[in-house]
Formats: structure tokens, sequence, C-alpha cells
């Protein structure tokens, strides 16, 4: 990322830093604003993390979030296990309960969008990349083809979580106080 960056003209402008989102290695209120893409979803403790950002982000930052949504106690077996998990789909939470993790951290919520249609997309994405390998598979070894087997069965599901309105996908704005 430094790299390409400084490809970018953008040395000296950016830096990037790897941490544990719930023990960010930053200074309080060093942060001009934040983005975080389809990974609370994957926080074991959102709200340690969130509030890791509300300490970090100076006041009057911003943040963007999108985010995998979900009711969990609506989600069929299959998206609760691991597979769930790396699909980010199993510990995923609704959009509301989100905006409540950032209020609670402090934040202002200024902007709550559903956009479930942007997860289907994607879903319908990878599908198309699965039937595919699917089609090319006749080359591929037996334990690979089990898991791709197993790979269009849980986009077959995720698909009809998706038309049930059990998950989704949300974007949230909010400023730091």
């Amino acid at each position: 990322a430094t790299a390409r960056a400084a490809e970018a003209g953008l040395a000296g402008r950016v830096n990037f830093v790897q941490g544990d989102a719930e023990e960010l290695p930053l200074r309080d209120e060093s942060v001009d604003g934040a983005i975080c893409e389809c990974s609370l979803c994957l926080f074991p403790d959102k709200d340690a993390a969130v509030r890791e950002l509300a300490r970090v982000l100076r006041p009057g930052a911003r943040l963007a979030l999108s985010d995998v949504t979900a009711v969990p106690e609506s989600l069929p077996p299959e998206l609760r296990t691991l597979s769930g998990w790396t699909a980010c789909v199993a510990d995923a939470r609704p959009l509301s309960e989100i905006a409540s993790l950032f209020e609670r951290a402090g934040f202002v919520v200024e902007e709550l969008e559903q956009r479930d249609e942007l997860l289907a997309e994607v879903i319908e994405r990878v599908d198309g990349r699965l039937h595919l390998a699917s089609f090319l598979q006749a080359g591929i070894p037996d334990p690979l083809r089990e898991g791709l087997r197993d790979a269009v069965e849980l986009v077959r599901v995720a698909r009809a979580a998706v038309e049930a309105g059990v998950v989704g996908y949300g974007i949230l704005g909010a400023t730091r106080p």
C-alpha cells in the first residue's frame, strides 16, 4: 500500500499501520477520518473496535462504514458455519444495531442506508465464477471439487437469505463530535 501511495504521488500525505481493531496502535485523536469496509462483521468485540475508532478520531472527524448486515437469529445453519464467518455473514448484525454501537461510543450517526441489492450483485458475480469453475472441474482434484460444491451451495443459501431479507448490506456515515 505504501508503494502504491508513493506511485500515486501521496508519499508523506498518507501512511498505513497494521494493528488490531480492538486495540489500535494510534494516539488519541490522531486520525482525520476512517473508512471501515466489510470488516466490522469480522471483529469479535465490535463494541471495543467502535470505541477504538472513537478514541483515535479527532473531534469533527467523519467515519464511513459499509458492511454485511444480518438478522442473526434468522440465519440458516449453513451461514453460521466457519464458511459463513469467512463469507462475512455469521457474525453480521442488523444496520440498526450497528448504528447503536456507534451512538453508544459517542458518534453522531448522520446516514444509514440499507443497500441489499449491492450484496445481491456480488453474490451473482460469485455464482457466475463458480459456475465457470464447475464447467472446468474435470481436471480439478476431488478435495477441490468438494469445496467447489460447498461454495455453490453456500451461494445458493446466501442468495435465498438476501431474498428473504435476512442478510443484506448497509452503509453508515457518522461524525465524532
